[in-house]
């Protein structure tokens, strides 16, 4: 089975007949959501065709096919680009790998995290390697620290580090858009060592990122708000936007903020105090690779 068989199938599986306004039947119902039968005559194909694209016997389904399965599943802007990448690749049309992307941090983008202070700020790959913090972003992810330099990476932190379930209020929330965000990576290169790696890893460490990661949900990550329970500062709820830098290979800066005077800027401001005055001055930073 293909990866774009196997995404029809998860997401068919998580779809109820009354949400696409079928009946349920008379009866137990052996298959979780739609049926193959279903979901062919929602996208209007035939079975037999659906069948061999969900087994990975037909690899080669028109665009117009694709939309239509879109549709049907009622997939969102960023999974419906999911679907689209994984069609184009069962019918190898794939573009060539492209190289492992540099984990350098300019210069410049190092000097605006320090501007940013007090608001907790760092710099992720694509796939979420920590290459470098200000003093309160660092320490922000408590305990990650722990970790040698090159294991720094908030997806690991957030599966494998026990302070993550303690720090993230809604848990469960945070580790889900973690798995969706490396599934639109997935879909656009997903022989890339460096996803490849990561993914390997969780699977094998940890049975959420597992649970989830078959699931096939897909997301960008943007902006939004977190409620996080510090061990230093307390409870805090903080905005955050993830803004893609120019010429950096998918590296995103995350910068999280509260309204000034507010009790959660407040707590903000301690901990990058704590963080400066533990780690003797600015400029806390994860390694760079000389790639």
């Amino acid at each position: 089975m293909t990866e774009f068989g196997k995404f029809l199938r998860a997401r068919r599986g998580g779809i109820r007949p009354a949400d696409v306004g079928l009946p349920a039947g008379t009866g137990t119902r052996r298959t979780p959501g739609l049926r193959r039968e279903e979901l062919a005559a929602l996208a209007g194909v035939s079975i037999d065709y659906y069948v061999r694209l969900e087994r990975g016997k037909e690899t080669r389904p028109s665009p117009s096919v694709v939309e239509a399965l879109a549709d049907a599943l009622r997939l969102n802007e960023d999974e419906r680009g999911f679907l689209r990448e994984l069609a184009a690749r069962a019918a190898r049309r794939a573009p060539e790998p492209r190289p492992l992307p540099s984990q350098r941090v300019r210069p410049t983008v190092r000097q605006l995290l320090e501007t940013l202070r007090p608001n907790p700020a760092y710099v992720v790959s694509r796939t979420n390697d920590l290459l470098a913090a200000n003093p309160g972003g660092l320490r922000l992810l408590h305990g990650i620290t722990d970790w040698p330099e090159r294991q720094r990476n908030t997806v690991r932190y957030t599966f494998l580090h026990p302070a993550a379930r303690e720090l993230w209020t809604d848990w469960e929330r945070k580790a889900k858009g973690c798995v969706a965000q490396l599934r639109a990576i997935a879909g656009t290169d997903p022989d890339a060592p460096d996803l490849a790696s990561l993914v390997g890893e969780l699977i094998v460490k940890s049975p959420d990122f597992n649970r989830l990661w078959e699931r096939y949900e897909v997301r960008t990550i943007g902006d939004g708000e977190k409620t996080l329970r510090h061990p230093e500062v307390g409870t805090m709820t903080l905005s955050h936007e993830g803004l893609s830098l120019n010429r950096a290979q998918g590296q995103r800066l995350i910068v999280y903020m509260a309204p000034p005077g507010s009790p959660d800027h407040d707590a903000m401001t301690l901990l990058d105090l704590a963080a400066s005055t533990s780690s003797g001055g600015p400029g806390a930073t994860a390694p760079v690779s000389p790639s």
